[in-house]
């Protein structure tokens, strides 16, 4: 992967063989065997996936402040195999197969008595599928998820067929703005637990640049302009994977409400985006195996037009 290619750009690991031979070793021979068989896999992809080994281990690098090994990058890429593999056990058999921490929960019960939605701002940071448990947990919550169907096609099919009721919760992020914001607000004034990832950007979106990891990396603006938008309370949110069927899912405020003045938008948006990629960093060396952008991530991204940000802005109403 060239430094100017974007992550859209690769392609899905595997392909719909290779993720249906992990469904059918998973469901009918165990969450033990489907673990041992990762070490081949990863190993596979660790060789064949030369791009995503080396953005692996630039991020790695940053993290530990040294040259890390190659045992350090396949730990990295086993790591990430073993959360996406206990998708399957999550959609499947529900939490039941694992031991689940919650720190923070209570902020959902508080937020959620006042009426009206949460955005809950995540990362690509361990399990966002463990939040699952919450849905378990606190039937009276519903969560829609705004996830981007077309980047992970057999994935996405995969977890559907595991549990249609799901698929139905999700909020498709392949779709225009528009559509994404109106399907946002219709689930906040249901009550409803909104979750999206605010840690990368799609090619089309306005990035904004701010210290992450000790040099400037890019950020999206636009779970920031939606927060605005929907004025409803933003709660961030990290499922941490800490090893064999142990999550910690750690829920904590961020704000009550949103506030971007028209007139000074871009000094707002920095603040936000700088508050956000603070905590990300501070969960990223608790864990730093469970960070799953595998590509260079500090890359300078062409820059989009202001006119369109400002046409979209428009569009929902902030």
């Amino acid at each position: 992967m060239s430094s100017n290619e974007h992550w859209q750009s690769r392609p899905e690991g595997g392909g719909r063989f290779a993720i249906w031979l992990i469904r059918t070793i998973a469901l009918y021979g165990g969450r033990r065997l489907a673990r041992a068989c990762l070490y081949p896999i990863t190993l596979y992809f660790y060789l064949r996936r030369k791009p995503e080994r080396l953005a692996s281990r630039q991020y790695l690098n940053r993290v530990f402040g040294a040259p890390v090994t190659a045992w350090q990058v396949f730990k990295h890429m086993h790591c990430f195999a073993a959360s996406s593999m206990d998708r399957i056990f999550l959609l499947a058999r529900g939490e039941t197969p694992f031991e689940i921490e919650t720190v923070g929960l209570h902020l959902l019960d508080e937020r959620h008595a006042r009426g009206g939605g949460v955005l809950l701002f995540g990362s690509h940071q361990g399990s966002f599928e463990a939040l699952r448990a919450v849905g378990a947990r606190r039937p009276d919550m519903p969560l829609r998820v705004v996830l981007d169907k077309q980047k992970t096609p057999a994935m996405t099919e995969l977890l559907e067929a595991l549990a249609p009721e799901v698929g139905q919760c999700v909020i498709d992020a392949s779709q225009d703005g528009t559509s994404i914001a109106l399907a946002m607000a219709e689930a906040c004034q249901s009550g409803a637990l909104v979750a999206m990832l605010a840690d990368r950007g799609r090619g089309h979106e306005v990035l904004r640049h701010t210290e992450f990891l000790g040099s400037p990396a890019p950020f999206p603006i636009s779970p920031w302009l939606l927060a605005h938008a929907l004025k409803a309370p933003v709660v961030l949110c990290f499922g941490l994977y800490l090893g064999g069927n142990r999550y910690r899912l750690v829920f904590e405020p961020f704000s009550e409400r949103v506030e971007i003045p028209r007139h000074d938008r871009g000094p707002a948006l920095d603040a936000l985006i700088a508050r956000y990629a603070q905590r990300l960093e501070h969960y990223i060396k608790i864990a730093p195996y469970n960070w799953f952008n595998f590509y260079d991530f500090w890359q300078d991204a062409p820059p989009a037009a202001e006119p369109a940000a400002d046409a979209v802005r428009e569009r929902v109403g902030v």
